[in-house]
């Protein structure tokens, strides 16, 4: 079990530094001027070229890469006394503690991970997202908690009560759910739910999970929020889990230990909650892994039209305001918690699966 671990997190590891390369050369080679769009459009030449210099846009390309991998690397190395270098630590900017000295002006530090600051805003980026990615979180963890709990369930009844008119109707709605946009679904939930229906259902078609209250108490949970938001984005992924569900268990109830159960008189309960479900779980734990990253990406759009400030609206503003520390940093902070999913469900699958043998 460790040797596998051990290689799940390497290969992740290798992942990861492929995702990192391919964000710094895309934002890299973009035709924008990342210090006007600091300044605003009032700025003047000697401004520009100091503010070039501070953000190490005057660098060359492969050192702006050298310098990037070593903001973002928890262990970097640095120099702790010329403020001209390159790699001069800055323990404010990096919250750093010191490892070991080698040589007299070098030294390997232990640190967060620096993904700059938001031109904007100038507040530091992985700051703005520790705020808004347990929003996005929440929606994503609920959404999906939906889907697998309406997915395998009719699923399973689908599968034990095959051809009837409860399969054909189950089987229509998932085929329309997987065929329904996240951004369309999100504007006709949020027409008719928090608009037609508004009166019945008390709905808001915009609001944050956090309310400000109007008699000056601060912000407070506002869990009304996350209803429309969650079952818009579990739409899709609990239409897949329950054709996958369907078809995994017509096909566990297929092979011979199944049959082998029945013909010992267990009950027909008994043999699908001990022998078939879980047998059948394993594709859909698969699909998991996949819509819960689907489900990042769905969540800009559907954050954005509900106006749910999560790591999707910071996304949006971002590219809408060329804020480029603020989109990448978001996509490889999406990237780590992704890789480190897939991990953990690695490790399921090969516990649910006793076929799976652990290299």
């Amino acid at each position: 079990m460790v040797r596998f671990i051990v290689k799940r997190i390497g290969y992740g590891l290798l992942v990861m530094w492929g995702v990192f390369t391919v964000v710094f050369i895309l934002f890299a080679v973009l035709p924008v001027d990342s210090a006007i769009m600091t300044l605003g459009q009032r700025s003047d030449i000697s401004t520009e070229e100091a503010v070039k210099k501070d953000l190490g846009l005057h660098l060359p390309l492969g050192i702006r890469y050298i310098n990037f991998c070593n903001d973002f690397s928890p262990i970097s190395f640095h120099n702790a006394i010329n403020e001209e270098s390159n790699f001069y630590l800055d323990k404010d900017k990096y919250h750093a503690t010191t490892l070991f000295h080698f040589g007299k002006e070098s030294v390997c530090v232990a640190k967060t991970p620096y993904l700059g600051r938001s031109y904007q805003s100038k507040r530091p980026v992985l700051e703005m997202l520790n705020e808004a990615f347990p929003k996005t979180a929440l929606l994503a963890l609920i959404s999906i908690f939906i889907a697998i709990a309406i997915g395998i369930v009719i699923g399973i009844l689908c599968a034990v009560w095959k051809d009837t008119w409860f399969d054909k109707l189950a089987i229509t709605f998932s085929v329309m759910g997987m065929a329904l946009p996240s951004f369309f679904a999100a504007i006709l939930f949020a027409w008719v739910f928090a608009f037609l229906l508004a009166d019945y259902t008390g709905l808001n078609m915009f609001g944050n999970l956090y309310t400000v209250s109007n008699f000056g108490e601060g912000e407070y949970l506002d869990l009304k929020n996350l209803i429309l938001p969650a079952v818009t984005l579990g739409i899709r992924p609990a239409a897949t889990v329950i054709q996958l569900m369907r078809n995994s268990v017509l096909e566990v109830m297929s092979q011979n230990y199944v049959k082998t159960a029945f013909a010992k008189g267990l009950s027909f309960f008994h043999v699908v909650r001990k022998h078939v479900v879980k047998n059948a779980l394993n594709p859909v734990v698969t699909a998991i892994s996949g819509w819960l990253a689907g489900m990042m990406a769905g969540a800009v759009y559907v954050e954005y039209i509900f106006d749910y400030k999560g790591v999707g609206v910071m996304i949006v503003n971002g590219l809408e305001k060329y804020d480029f520390p603020v989109v990448m940093g978001s996509l490889l902070y999406i990237s780590i918690i992704l890789i480190t999913i897939n991990i953990i469900v690695d490790i399921i699958y090969s516990y649910l699966d006793p076929k799976a043998k652990i290299q």
